[in-house]
């Protein structure tokens, strides 16, 4: 998959980077930032995301898509599709824009509204990325599990560095019988877990 990135989508991932980087020096305020994962938080959810059963991507977050792209690349390696959940309309407007120009159309379906009014539409779910405001995890994690196949993969981003605003939930999923979950340092912290 890394290897085979299209000109297209490398454009567009070097293109919000540089968007990202930028936000986060000049005093963009925190809703209208990017606030996008590291380079190699997309490699590993891209992995897992190609390495998980039978059923459909989802994406509780979407930005600007810089996240998104990486996760396309897997949909593409399985002839998969990735629905994509975003609220804001600034950030609709560009996720748009990301992938028309990525040309990425054919396996991103970009949801527009409340992730936790419209997830409760789909089913199937292999693999979930969760990376929206931490203050609704947990409700979306409640509705997503019941959601999901068996041996399918969710991953909840900002684990450490969000850590003390999580904590409870952390704990909760590391206890949850209906998972195996550990946090993996890379990035900024990421919680993955197992569905049984």
């Amino acid at each position: 998959m890394f290897h085979t990135i299209t000109p297209e989508i490398q454009k567009r991932m070097d293109y919000l980077y540089e968007l990202d980087q930028k936000d986060r020096k000049d005093g963009t305020a925190k809703l209208k930032r990017l606030r996008q994962i590291p380079p190699e938080t997309g490699k590993f959810i891209s992995l897992l995301f190609a390495s998980s059963p039978e059923g459909i991507g989802v994406e509780i977050g979407t930005s600007a898509g810089y996240s998104t792209l990486w996760l396309s690349l897997a949909a593409k390696e399985l002839n998969r599709k990735i629905y994509t959940f975003e609220l804001l309309e600034e950030k609709i407007k560009l996720a748009k824009e990301t992938f028309n120009q990525a040309e990425i159309e054919e396996v991103v379906k970009l949801v527009e509204g409340d992730a936790l009014k419209n997830i409760e539409k789909y089913n199937n779910i292999s693999f979930c990325f969760l990376d929206t405001e931490k203050e609704i995890y947990e409700e979306c994690y409640e509705k997503l599990i019941p959601r999901s196949v068996k041996c399918g993969i969710l991953v909840a981003d900002n684990i450490t560095s969000h850590y003390d605003a999580l904590k409870p939930f952390i704990e909760k999923l590391l206890e949850d019988s209906r998972v195996d979950a550990l946090v993996v340092p890379i990035g900024k912290g990421e919680l993955v877990c197992r569905v049984l």
